[in-house]
């Protein structure tokens, strides 16, 4: 209520400042004449004003502070997967037991365009996951999960996340899932329904991944080709990538 009160009494100052302008200005000129033709002028003009500040500046401002945000989300990305992420990745789909229904959506090649991520994309929102841990497995997932704690902190601890959903709720489906392991006491010996839950938690991160990391690489396909070419050259999914160019 106070904010309107005073954006109020600036509303009436404004008016006021206004009125003793052209008050002076009569006063001077002693010219109503030419004071009505260019208030009117002025008054004509508003909506095409409104119309160039409220639209079209806004618009432009907003979308060069999307950018902004997007390409300093893109770095943040750029973080996480070469320290933890693809690392993720791998391991994950190793253990997955039906690998065929989602690896040539990870098979990025050099030449691929907008309308080729969109179908990998696709694929991987609509492939079921379904991972196999063994006890030693988990506890492997576990370390390294644990390891990355501070670094998944740092992550949320970040304003301009807010601004990207998925890569959020990636971070906080894997700080859950750390949460969950380093809290069981014996992940070698878990119960048969505790495993089922844990390893669900783990889906739910394997799924976020590959979903990040396809939007990802096509940002970079688009923004910085030379770190693109290296990406897809050192591709984890892609048996026959490899580092040099021929």
């Amino acid at each position: 209520m106070k904010n309107y009160s005073k954006e109020f009494a600036l509303g009436i100052g404004l008016i006021a400042l206004s009125v003793i302008l052209y008050s002076i200005h009569y006063y001077i000129f002693r010219d109503p004449h030419h004071i009505f033709i260019y208030l009117l002028g002025d008054i004509a003009f508003l909506p095409i004003e409104v119309l160039l500040v409220s639209v079209v500046f806004t618009k432009i401002i907003n979308d060069r502070d999307k950018k902004e945000t997007l390409q300093k989300i893109n770095m943040i990305l750029g973080v996480f997967f070469p320290e933890s992420g693809v690392e993720l990745m791998k391991l994950f789909a190793q253990n997955d037991k039906n690998p065929k229904q989602f690896q040539g959506a990870l098979l990025i090649q050099p030449e691929w365009t907008n309308k080729d991520y969109k179908n990998s994309i696709k694929i991987i929102k609509k492939s079921d996951y379904h991972l196999e841990f063994d006890g030693p497995r988990l506890v492997i997932i576990r370390e390294f999960l644990s390891s990355k704690r501070n670094l998944f902190l740092t992550f949320l601890e970040n304003p301009i996340l807010i601004e990207h959903e998925t890569f959020t709720d990636l971070i906080l489906a894997l700080s859950h899932a750390e949460q969950e392991l380093s809290n069981r006491e014996d992940v070698l010996n878990l119960p048969s329904h505790d495993h089922d839950h844990i390893v669900l938690d783990i889906e739910r991160v394997h799924k976020l991944l590959f979903f990040e990391w396809l939007q990802y690489m096509n940002y970079l396909r688009k923004s910085y080709p030379f770190l693109y070419s290296f990406s897809v050259r050192t591709n984890p999914f892609d048996p026959n990538a490899d580092i040099e160019i021929k």
